[in-house]
This record gives C-alpha cells, structure tokens and sequence, in this order.
C-alpha cells in the first residue's frame, strides 16, 4: 500500500461515495461506491481505491465484480484484522468518501484468448471477484462452449455469488447463449458437505493435479481447448503455473499463443 497527500491523490483520482455493503461473514464483505464520470474498465480488470487515514491517501488494488455497463462499481474484499486500509474500510457507512483512480488496471480479460471453447477460472478467496464481471459480459457466454468457475476457500460460509452465478445462468437460458456455466466449490476445513455435483473436499490445487476437477465438470483439459485463469493466493498462482506448464501450457502473450493468465490476489 501507499500513502499520499490528498492533493496529489486528487490529482489522479476521483472522490467517490459508498453506497452500500454486504457482509457475506465477519471478515468477507463486497461494496459499492458511485462510478466516477467516464470511468472505463473491461471485466476481469481492477481499481485502485484510495481511503482518507491520518490526513493521508492510503490506497489499495480491488478486482470489480460489477458489470462493464453499470452505473455503479461493485467491489469484493476481505477484511484483514489490524491491517491499516481494510479496518478503515470495515468502518465506512453509506455517503463517506471512497476514492476512485481514474485509471483500471490488469490484463487477466477474457477477451485476449482468441482461441478454444473451455474457459475455466480458477480462485481462491476474493480472486473471485473479476470472474463476476466477467461472466456478466454477453460476449464471453457466446464465444465459449464450457464456462467453469472454481472457487477454492476454507469453509462452507466463505464461498459467495452463487445466487449471482445462477441468475446469470438463467439469463443466459433466457437469451439463448450457447454457454454452459458450471460452479465447483472446493473446501479444505469443512468435512460436512453436501452429496451434490460441484461440491469438493480438498485444495484447489491438489484437486487440479489428481484430475478430480475434470472430473467433476465431465471436461479433459486440452490444449487445443482449455483456456484457463488463475486468480487468488500468490502460492496457489504459483502452483497452477507449474501444473499448466507440466501439461504442456504456456501463459497468454501479447504477441500471441499460451492457454493461461494469472493474476496474484489476496
């Protein structure tokens, strides 16, 4: 995090509003705030947002999880115990001042494969949050076959957006899109889980290396069809990295080719 005058923030960002939060559990919460006029992203990217502390702009990097075309942006985060930024954010009400950088930032959007029909999007924690925005683009439900989010946490009261992830599902129903969007839930703390299809005991990444998660989505990664995101945990980044790569993957280029982009995330 850095810390600044709000004269030079002012420079660069835009003093926006909270308008509402959600707790999802005591430490879990996603936010809104007013979009700041001619603000642009595409899903998939993140916002930097400054809080007033001590006099000084203290800033910090969240992914969006609201759509491209909304008038509002949506923000998911997780509250860290005695961290400076998150124990100001804990305390905001509706109308105090949150602050928007005119500029959005990343590179994990859908929109730079140019190839394949899966696209699984792999997260832990709060990684979650740009594969929200992503699949509330048209576009991405249209140019994929298979659409597989992965969320990987510790307990059952962690994992969020599945009433979101089935709206979007019957929307897409509902406007023909050819997509088939499959939610797995993978839990490492919680033994108790329900007998159902997507539900997983284990690590993310543990679950990715025995195969357990093609098996579950009925989907063999390929590399003629699997485009893969990896959002979360810099150590579960690391890992998915090394395992796409024993398959025979590489990471998305600029310049063109690679099955997979990853974005470290706490």
């Amino acid at each position: 995090m850095s810390s600044v005058s709000i004269d030079a923030y002012s420079e660069k960002a835009s003093c926006e509003r909270l308008l509402s939060v959600h707790r999802w559990t005591d430490s879990l919460l996603s936010f809104r705030t007013t979009r700041p006029a001619g603000y642009r992203f595409t899903p998939g990217q993140f916002a930097r947002l400054g809080l007033e502390i001590d006099g000084q702009i203290v800033s910090r990097a969240y992914s969006i999880t609201s759509a491209e075309h909304e008038d509002q942006l949506e923000y998911y985060a997780i509250i860290v115990p005695g961290g400076q930024f998150t124990t100001r954010l804990d305390a905001l009400r509706p109308g105090d001042a949150v602050w928007v950088e005119k500029l959005s930032y990343g590179f994990m959007t859908a929109e730079r494969f140019v190839d394949g029909r899966q696209l699984w999007m792999l997260a832990t924690g709060t990684g979650l949050g740009p594969y929200v925005s992503i699949l509330q683009q048209p576009e991405v439900w249209q140019r994929f076959d298979h659409l597989v989010v992965v969320h990987g946490v510790r307990r059952r009261e962690e994992l969020a957006y599945a009433d979101k992830f089935e709206q979007l599902r019957r929307q897409a129903a509902e406007q023909g899109w050819p997509a088939r969007l499959q939610l797995l839930r993978c839990v490492t703390r919680d033994t108790d889980l329900p007998d159902a299809h997507g539900w997983l005991a284990g690590r993310l990444t543990t679950l990715l290396r025995d195969g357990a998660l093609e098996q579950s989505a009925g989907l063999p990664l390929s590399v003629e069809q699997s485009r893969l995101m990896a959002c979360g945990n810099p150590d579960m980044v690391t890992e998915v990295r090394e395992l796409l790569r024993e398959r025979g993957m590489g990471p998305l280029r600029r310049t063109g080719g690679g099955q997979f982009v990853t974005e470290d995330y706490w």
